[in-house]
């Protein structure tokens, strides 16, 4: 490729004349070596051992079919049958008009009659076959991924809409392949072996779309686009599919999403069609197996839906849709419960769609980027509540808002919940702040960084689903917490599960040697109240005292 660059600023190009007429060499030769080196064989063994070796300094080779030891035709043959030596452009020599046929059929570019003619014509000839020739490597060189010999995602879509053309847009479906974790695959095994996985998985794309028609691409770092004439058993295929693939990558173990769109009449495009199969991808999680989903109409719907609710979203936030709702959380180590915290949860009263579960909606926000938006409003509404609730009874209820990853990672967060803290009038550690076990997890250190200086600040700072992630007992002990908060699944079967309540214990336990009380969230009955409250729970949270209620709902607990 850098041969051709340097051709093209203007280097000279070689060409090759091959003829086994003196006379005739020179002559031609006289007509172009003050445009170009050139260079002579006299037979065609001659010329193959000096295209072998020059094979990437030559521009042309300008070819006299007959020729002792090896003639004109069977060097064509043996040119156009090898992938290196076919780019190089031929012209051919002849003064027989059916001998220039058969040429073009071996692959000739083009041909020069004998007698030559006027310098200038068999110059123009020249120069032109050797711009095709290099033109069309620029093309194939630039239309496809270097690693994986597949096409890039431009050429893609522009060759995809026109096979859709010739072919009177036939049915054609869609398949979107994605490697889970790319990028913790590179930090384990090194560039190298990444680069490794994405050749073998072009190898088999390629193998794929050979054998069933079709394109593909790499249309970014870790993800590949597949266009396939319809096939109405794609279904029973792409089991089939995976597991060759997971015989490929078998060790380590590499795992594959795969999102498939199927042609279903609708007359989609070719980029409604990969929208469609990319949709259905994101829908599967980053696990460790590989999975696929096939779009659906109901898919369909939900991504209009949520569309929706992201249109819908600022204006909510604007016109407060959104309501802030609270769960009291209750000290039991007395012999009456008390009201000691609360818990601040978003509820979303749209005008059309009326009342909507958070369910719906913050996770989708957390994926568009948007969460954070809906965090401060929270945060904004909750600590009003706090000042309200303390001049109308004269007591502080601190509640707990949710601080999302997003949060974490923002430079201001402390400074802004300090303005907050302040508009408001209460104190630091009326706000609780709430973070997942798993964020912390995901982005140790700087979550520990961040959660060290909001409790210099003097904000007390809360895990939240404690036992649903990762931590280890080392990391536990160097992180900067105040409470424990466990996730509500290991007390749903509390009661009957004695594993379930061994866990229970161990976490308690946990929380004791760190100094720190632990909520139990998701409590129903009183029995689990009285099971919790006898191995050492100290605070409980669930439908057992209260579901989640409007703020002016709430007073009576206060009361």
């Amino acid at each position: 490729m850098q041969e051709l660059l340097n051709r093209k600023k203007g280097l000279h190009r070689r060409i090759l004349i091959v003829d086994d007429e003196f006379i005739e060499r020179e002559m031609l030769g006289n007509m172009l070596k003050g445009m170009y080196e050139v260079e002579y064989a006299e037979d065609g063994e001659a010329a193959l051992d000096n295209i072998k070796r020059d094979k990437y300094k030559l521009s042309l080779i300008i070819l006299d079919l007959h020729m002792p030891k090896l003639d004109g035709y069977s060097l064509l043959e043996i040119l156009h049958s090898d992938p290196e030596l076919r780019r190089i452009p031929v012209i051919v020599l002849t003064v027989e008009k059916e001998a220039e046929v058969k040429s073009l059929q071996l692959g000739a570019a083009d041909f020069i009659t004998k007698p030559y003619g006027v310098p200038e014509v068999v110059q123009a000839r020249v120069m032109h076959s050797i711009e095709l020739a290099e033109n069309s490597v620029i093309i194939h060189e630039t239309e496809r991924d270097e690693l994986t010999g597949l096409f890039h995602k431009e050429f893609f879509f522009e060759y995809g809409r026109k096979l859709d053309e010739q072919n009177d847009n036939a049915p054609m479906d869609a398949v979107v392949i994605d490697v889970n974790r790319f990028h913790i695959v590179n930090e384990l095994y090194g560039r190298e072996f990444g680069d490794m996985v994405l050749k073998k998985m072009g190898e088999s794309i390629h193998g794929f779309v050979n054998e069933n028609g079709g394109l593909a691409c790499r249309s970014d770092s870790n993800c590949f686009y597949v266009y396939i004439p319809h096939r109405t058993d794609l279904k029973e295929m792409i089991p089939q599919q995976i597991e060759e693939l997971d015989k490929v990558f078998a060790e380590p173990r590499i795992s594959l999403r795969l999102g498939v769109y199927l042609d279903d009449g609708s007359c989609a495009d070719m980029e409604q069609r990969f929208d469609r199969a990319r949709l259905s991808c994101r829908r599967l999680s980053e696990s460790y197996e590989t999975g696929y989903a096939f779009y659906s109409a109901k898919l369909h719907d939900t991504e209009l839906y949520n569309e929706h609710l992201l249109q819908d979203m600022d204006k909510a936030l604007a016109g407060k849709q959104f309501k802030v709702y609270y769960q009291p959380k209750y000290n039991i180590e007395g012999d009456q419960p008390r009201l000691c915290s609360a818990e601040a949860l978003i509820r979303w009263v749209h005008p059309a769609h009326g009342m909507i579960s958070p369910g719906e909606f913050i996770s989708l926000f957390e994926e568009k980027g948007l969460i954070h938006k809906l965090d401060r409003y929270v945060w904004n509404e909750a600590a009003s509540q706090i000042r309200k609730w303390r001049d109308k009874y004269g007591v502080t209820i601190p509640v707990s808002v949710n601080v999302s990853r997003v949060d974490v990672f923002d430079p201001l967060l402390g400074d802004m919940l300090d303005r907050i803290i302040k508009d408001n009038g209460i104190s630091h550690e009326d706000l609780l702040l709430e973070i997942t076990e798993s964020a912390y997890t995901d982005s140790s250190q700087q979550i520990i960084e961040t959660v060290s200086a909001l409790r210099g600040r003097g904000f007390r700072v809360e895990m939240d689903d404690f036992g649903s992630g990762y931590s280890s007992l080392n990391m536990l002990t160097s992180l900067p917490i105040d409470a424990l908060k466990l996730d509500m699944k290991f007390i749903r079967n509390i009661c009957v599960n004695k594993k379930d309540c061994a866990l229970v214990e161990i976490m308690i336990k946990i929380a004791d040697l760190l100094e720190v009380p632990i909520i139990a969230e998701g409590v129903e009955t009183k029995e689990q109240v009285e099971l919790l409250k006898s191995i050492g729970c100290e605070i409980i949270q669930g439908y057992y005292f209260s579901k989640p209620v409007p703020s002016d709902e709430f007073e009576s607990f206060i009361k």
